[in-house]
């Protein structure tokens, strides 16, 4: 009998690639305007650019996911010759206010979690940082586990546990949810409970890698708890 059920966040209850395109269009937009000269060398391609090679040369060095954006911000600033850390925390500040209050949830996100909740204990797992209060899904979930807050990914199978540990039910209770193969999936397996794949965009799965279940719609996730009933 499934118990417990843990969503990934990011590109499982909504579009994390286009919140923060959105978010950072809305940062370089309040560059330009304090400093038009230096904002027309930027894109938003060399902003997501800058950021990933921020976060690969942090990956081990900083965990939290804002001081990683607030050091992307501080070097594109120099990439575009205008230093300023104090702009690069103020746009850091437009950029996280539009990554939160503008992120939009996938049409089958909120029916299925309502569908669920108080049926089945539901638990965020994300090695992201989209904190439930913080998108308009305070109260929805009795657990949330974020990799930030342990100093270790998805699909280190530790993060599984101690969603399983939080969630007070047993591994062959609990049911997790994402849509990445290496990191859901594979996590999963790895710590012992079932994995449900979502795949919106009916990719072809090549990696090898195989999920107990695979959707392509939330709403599926109903008749897949029920079948353990």
């Amino acid at each position: 009998m499934i118990k417990a059920i843990s969503f990934d966040a990011d590109d499982t209850l909504w579009d994390f690639e286009k919140v923060m395109r959105h978010a950072l269009g809305c940062a370089l937009t309040e560059f330009h305007r304090l400093s038009p000269a230096a904002a027309d060398r930027l894109t938003i391609e060399k902003m997501v650019a800058i950021r990933q090679r921020v976060g690969e040369e942090l990956r081990g060095k900083v965990v939290n996911l804002e001081e990683v954006r607030l050091a992307a911000f501080k070097e594109t600033l120099r990439h575009v010759g205008a230093p300023d850390d104090g702009l690069a925390v103020h746009l850091n500040a437009i950029y996280l206010k539009h990554r939160y209050d503008d992120m939009k949830f996938f049409d089958d996100t909120l029916p299925t979690l309502n569908a669920l909740q108080g049926r089945y204990v539901l638990g965020l797992l994300s090695n992201g940082n989209s904190y439930p209060e913080r998108c308009g899904l305070g109260g929805m979930f009795q657990f949330v586990v974020f990799a930030q807050d342990y100093g270790i990914e998805k699909p280190d199978p530790r993060l599984f546990e101690i969603a399983v540990s939080q969630s007070g039910c047993g591994k062959d209770e609990f049911l997790h949810v994402g849509d990445s193969l290496q990191s859901d999936v594979v996590g999963a397996r790895r710590a012992g409970v079932r994995s449900v794949w979502l795949n919106r965009e009916r990719r072809q799965n090549d990696m090898g890698i195989l999920p107990d279940f695979e959707i392509v719609t939330l709403t599926a996730l109903a008749d897949i708890c029920e079948r353990f009933e």
